[in-house]
């Protein structure tokens, strides 16, 4: 048996635009004169996690903000209803190839799961709105199930250990140098698409870089070999 195990954010789509605008609606819906502009959303993406990210956004603007954990957590809640519903409404669609290829593991009896440091609510909003069943993923870990985010390797040993498997049967997709760092710590090979945000970071470590996911015959062929 082997796998496909999925990133999110960046790799099933393109979303990281979509996120930087709802972060926006979020603070100016708390009344609050944040704005993050493309070049300082690319900056603060260094952080992987919603929070940690507005956490890091605060320690760099020397912002003190009172009862910051509590009202974090709350503009992070905010964002992500404000992220589902945009996806919902069809603003965001799967990377070429992406359907296909989860379509041609199930003909081909590749277990499929998901490592992500967003949300489970970001993710079932995606999958809904792409008419894919989660069902279809055998292993989700999000958010906050492991101690250590991206490019802590925790979450994707988390969906090894849940998938019964060797690192070496399964086949990671990312698009982000932190998503790289993190499946290759935990021993897995790795393909990288980059995307909006991610274009230029150092993928040096990849086993291959692909502009999109639509050669499933080659991405079957890499784990074939290991069965």
């Amino acid at each position: 048996m082997s796998a496909f195990i999925f990133d999110v954010d960046g790799t099933l789509a393109d979303t990281e635009e979509l996120h930087r605008e709802a972060f926006n609606e979020a603070f100016a819906a708390a009344g609050l004169d944040w704005s993050w502009d493309r070049a300082l959303y690319k900056r603060l993406l260094s952080v992987s996690g919603g929070k940690e990210r507005l956490l890091h956004f605060l320690d760099l603007e020397g912002i003190d903000l009172p009862d910051a954990e509590a009202r974090v957590a709350g503009l992070h809640a905010e964002k992500t209803g404000i992220y589902a519903g945009a996806v919902e409404a069809g603003r965001l669609a799967l990377r070429p190839g992406v359907a296909d290829l989860i379509a041609r593991a199930e003909a081909e009896g590749i277990r499929l799961a998901i490592a992500t440091t967003t949300t489970r609510a970001n993710v079932d909003a995606l999958l809904s709105a792409a008419d894919i069943d989660p069902a279809r993923f055998e292993t989700m870990v999000c958010g906050d199930a492991v101690p250590r985010k991206k490019p802590a390797p925790d979450v994707y040993l988390a969906v090894l250990e849940a998938l019964g498997l060797s690192a070496g049967v399964c086949l990671a997709f990312e698009d982000s140098w932190n998503g790289l760092t993190s499946a290759k710590a935990a021993g897995l090979r790795c393909v990288v698409t980059p995307a909006f945000y991610t274009e230029g970071e150092d993928f040096s470590a990849a086993d291959l870089v692909a502009v999109d996911l639509q050669d499933a015959d080659r991405f079957v062929a890499m784990v074939a070999a290991a069965r």
